[in-house]
């Protein structure tokens, strides 16, 4: 009876060390593409205007479980940038109706991105918390019109869950050969004490 009970730890060490393994090779997800407009400048010397999402991207607490990575490109990198800051955004620069604000790149804090160069694409480690997006052209060559914007996903465990769930692998595969082997100790001990 130990020895058939003895499979249910080895299952689920497997099921450990497989989720540790599939954490490694860091699964990508399908790509999401969407056009976004392109705010027109008018007076780089004044700084152009600055476009942000109105709605927050809320990534829950228990994500610090996982480590999140987005990797966002944009096709007109030579006359528009784009950026990620958290929410909610400084006073007087909440977006309008239509998503415009009245502040310039000088008013945020970027996470990642922004107007300090780029060359189409930035890389966002997605930690637990609230964050939006914002855009704005690099100079009067933004005259409005649409951009292809592509974010591709990409998961995996945090390290420190890797190791803690390696680490349970190993404790149920030792419990479990324990278990199989249990009635052949018992005898070898017998055998060890009566002799």
């Amino acid at each position: 009876m130990i020895r058939i009970l003895s499979v249910l730890p080895a299952v689920m060490g497997v099921i450990c060390a497989l989720l540790v393994v599939i954490s490694f090779y860091g699964p990508t997800l399908d790509a999401s593409r969407t056009d976004i407009p392109l705010v027109p400048c008018t007076d780089d010397a004044a700084g152009c205007p600055v476009g942000m999402t109105s709605e927050d991207l809320v990534s829950p607490t228990a994500f610090m479980l996982l480590d999140i990575e987005l990797t966002i490109e944009w096709n007109q990198s030579d006359s528009s940038w784009i950026g990620v800051i958290a929410s909610p955004p400084p006073s007087g620069c909440e977006p309008d109706s239509n998503g415009l604000t009245t502040c310039t790149a000088d008013d945020f804090d970027f996470i990642a991105g922004g107007d300090e160069g780029g060359d189409g694409s930035l890389v966002f480690d997605l930690r637990p918390g609230e964050y939006r997006f914002a855009t704005a052209s690099t100079d009067t060559s933004g005259v409005g019109g649409k951009q292809l914007v592509t974010i591709t996903p990409e998961i995996a465990l945090n390290p420190v869950v890797e190791i803690l769930l390696a680490f349970v692998a190993i404790l149920l595969f030792a419990g479990s050969g324990e278990m199989f082997v249990h009635e052949r100790l018992m005898r070898f001990w017998k055998r060890f004490r009566e002799a």
